[in-house]
């Protein structure tokens, strides 16, 4: 089965999309409440440690976060997508907009020199200025930052979740908003 599981917020907006096992293993946890359910029944093995019964469980197919604070845990979590969305899909040297296909990684301090890759030390570069930069520092290569790296403290301007409205399944779709074609979030 290569089912994926929708996950909403407490708030009922999308927050991201699982594989139908990392979703089961929420509703164990109780952390979600399941909305909506795919064909098929799961059936688990008693935990002996626990002294736990086998389960049988419908696969999740929608779910509901009970709560959001494990986001905020551990803070942003670093991902390219972070990075995009934390400067606004634009190019650090030129200032333009990009699509995340014509985007990349600027280590400022070049990895070959010691720079990490973390929020500290990577912005979005367009892929010319990126390639005019080349293994230098921006004042080595001349090139003026529009914007200093940093670490997000949260990225409540995310960018939506993209989805193929043609291919998700028939039961999410009350759950999302049918007027932002593919976008969704």
């Amino acid at each position: 089965m290569d089912a994926r599981t929708l996950v909403l917020t407490p708030w009922m907006q999308v927050h991201d999309t699982l594989s139908w096992k990392a979703a089961i293993v929420l509703v164990v946890d109780q952390k979600v409440d399941v909305l909506e359910t795919h064909e098929g029944i799961i059936r688990t093995a008693g935990n002996h440690y626990e002294f736990r019964a086998p389960l049988e469980l419908d696969v999740p197919a929608v779910v509901r976060l009970r709560k959001m604070d494990r986001m905020y845990k551990d803070g942003v979590k670093f991902s390219r997508s972070n990075v995009y969305t934390r400067d606004g899909q634009k190019c650090c040297y030129c200032g333009r907009r990009f699509e995340p296909k014509y985007l990349n990684f600027d280590h400022v301090l070049p990895r070959s020199r010691g720079g990490k890759t973390d929020f500290k030390n990577v912005v979005t570069a367009c892929y010319p200025c990126n390639g005019r930069k080349d293994n230098r520092t921006p004042e080595e290569a001349g090139m003026k930052m529009l914007y200093k790296p940093h670490v997000p403290t949260s990225l409540s301007g995310a960018r939506p979740m993209k989805l193929d409205l043609a291919r998700v399944p028939a039961c999410w779709l009350p759950y999302i908003d049918p007027t932002a074609g593919s976008q969704v979030g």
